[in-house]
């Protein structure tokens, strides 16, 4: 079974991060919600920090500014995993530089689009 954190998931269901953990889960995953400020998402416990996921990752799917996301760009390569999604509205210059310095795949796509789910239909 594959698994993904999703950084920046949300328990509000309109949200294109909380549609991401239902996609993964849909699709069979073993999907680990990263959010600081909730214990739960979609029924699934939420860690605090990419760092604290207890397993591998074969993929980690973001949804953060870029402003934040070039802070927690050290933790997603200390952790690590075997690709890093960058879904629309999180990618920058700056992130892409330092995404690449770190050695990190970057995938720049909707990662919902590419488990084969339509984020209207979630």
């Amino acid at each position: 079974m594959k698994t993904v954190a999703v950084i920046g998931a949300s328990n509000d269901r309109g949200k294109f991060s909380n549609k991401a953990v239902r996609a993964y889960v849909q699709q069979g995953y073993r999907v680990f919600p990263v959010n600081p400020r909730e214990p739960q998402i979609e029924g699934l416990a939420a860690f605090a920090n990419v760092r604290d996921v207890p397993e591998k990752l074969d993929l980690i799917s973001v949804y953060l500014p870029p402003p934040v996301l070039l802070k927690v760009l050290p933790d997603i390569a200390a952790k690590g995993c075997d690709e890093l999604w960058l879904n629309p509205g999180t990618e920058s210059v700056e992130v892409l530089a330092e995404a690449d310095r770190l050695g990190l795949h970057i995938i720049q796509a909707c990662s919902i689009v590419a488990v084969g789910l339509s984020p209207s239909r979630l």
